[in-house]
């Protein structure tokens, strides 16, 4: 901290008029304000990074001590986040990872970016933020900012987080501020990143959503203040459920389409055209990643609870669960035209990742895929360039095959899961007999092998 920095601290401490929004948006703005990050996963680590860059000394928070170790030696495992990007904040003191939650006391500012899955019954698990919240509540302290960057259902930050902030008698919005603002990390964006993506914030009081903008303004382009926190919650709903649905409407057209022996894929092309009032979304083997398949079913938890339907959302879950078990059916029905069954076929899955060009599996229909593929007995392997190993149940791990013309020459089936970009979809074509195409990459390629697509 410069001397100027430290005269301008001193003098807002010491103005008998200065309340502690405005001493804390002071330390802020000076960036001497010290920022924890909770959670050092896919959205945490680019947040802690997004604030370093900006000049704040941050600690990341995370329970896993192997990441916190990999952090503290400037190596990224996060395909997002290059450890080019990492290692100097590191070496500058910028920002470190520790696995002690108490070095939360020493924070002007905490955000929440932890784990928010289903349960076995498709209700929302906040079971994590539960436990930064009450964690966090031992070390509140007045003039600190709390923001929960984690998906939830509307609601949660002021129901669920809040009590827990509040215990030791400071006063939301005088002594501590809390707020919401819904990450929008899209693994994989060369173009949009934690820096340039709008943030919207939402402020328990004015005085919260205040002291956020100003913190968030400090490290991304372009802030969206909205009224409550519950708004920005279902912004996030909405964004995601806005995905869901449609990429369910469009995978219900995938399977109308096949029974009218029309391509899909020709006429979303075609649609495509119109310069207004349509959007493309592509069918596929299903949905995966941690937002999509799961953030519109915490919105149907909440809606149940109040005696509402979300009907469209649960059709959407319906029809998009399905596809894994459809793209299973129809292998096995290309299969049978070679004269072959699938117990005893040897498949080849060629990506497994959720998406192209990341290394992510969470939620992957691919899992889904293996799992019903091996029950009726077939031989599968795969290949994917950025998962070299996956887990299957509990303890079984398969590793991903080098691909080459053997490799291509053994499968009697190759099913194309994720499109990344690595793959040369000619040679694939040349190399092997039959394709199973879930995302029409093939759709153009010439080669000897028969293509089957979704």
């Amino acid at each position: 901290m410069s001397d100027r920095e430290e005269r301008v601290e001193a003098l807002a401490d010491q103005a008998p008029e200065a309340t502690t929004k405005d001493t804390l948006i002071a330390r802020i703005a000076h960036r001497t304000a010290r920022v924890g990050v909770i959670g050092m996963g896919y959205v945490g680590l680019p947040l802690a990074v997004a604030f370093a860059r900006a000049g704040f000394t941050v600690s990341g928070i995370d329970l896993d001590a192997a990441k916190c170790a990999e952090v503290n030696a400037g190596r990224s495992y996060i395909t997002d986040v290059p450890s080019s990007d990492l290692a100097p904040l590191v070496q500058e003191g910028r920002l470190h990872a520790t696995d002690d939650y108490g070095v939360l006391a020493e924070m002007d500012v905490v955000t929440i970016c932890v784990p928010t899955p289903l349960g076995k019954a498709k209700d929302p698990d906040i079971s994590y933020i539960l436990r930064a919240a009450e964690a966090l509540g031992q070390y509140v302290h007045t003039g600190m900012l709390v923001v929960l960057e984690s998906t939830t259902y509307p609601g949660t930050t002021e129901e669920v987080l809040l009590p827990r902030l509040v215990r030791n008698g400071c006063q939301v919005g005088e002594d501590v501020f809390l707020a919401f603002s819904p990450e929008r990390v899209d693994p994989g964006n060369t173009r949009y990143s934690t820096h340039n993506t709008p943030k919207v914030v939402g402020g328990v009081t004015p005085a919260c959503l205040e002291v956020a903008t100003a913190l968030y303004s400090a490290a991304v382009e372009h802030v969206v203040p909205v009224s409550s926190p519950a708004v920005a919650e279902m912004t996030k709903i909405l964004e995601n459920t806005f995905r869901a649905v449609n990429i369910g409407l469009v995978n219900e057209l995938a399977v109308i389409c096949r029974s009218l022996d029309i391509d899909v894929w020709e006429v979303i092309r075609a649609a495509s055209t119109k310069p207004f009032g349509f959007m493309p979304f592509y069918p596929g083997p299903g949905l995966g990643g941690h937002c999509i398949p799961i953030d519109p079913l915490y919105l149907t938890w909440k809606m149940r609870g109040m005696g509402m339907q979300t009907r469209f959302i649960e059709l959407a879950d319906r029809v998009n669960s399905s596809m894994p078990l459809y793209v299973v059916n129809r292998v096995a029905e290309a299969l049978n035209d070679d004269a072959k069954p699938v117990r005893g076929s040897r498949i080849l899955v060629l990506g497994v990742a959720y998406k192209a060009d990341i290394d992510d599996l969470r939620e992957s229909p691919a899992l889904t895929i293996i799992d019903e593929l091996r029950r009726r007995g077939a031989r599968v392997t795969y290949n994917d360039p950025h998962i070299p190993t996956m887990r299957l149940g509990r303890d079984e791990v398969l590793e991903s095959v080098q691909l080459t013309k053997d490799t291509l020459d053994w499968a009697d089936c190759v099913l194309v899961h994720t499109a990344h970009s690595a793959y040369d979809w000619e040679w694939v074509a040349r190399y092997a007999r039959l394709v199973f195409d879930t995302r029409s990459v093939m759709w153009q390629v010439k080669g000897s092998a028969r293509i089957v697509a979704l």
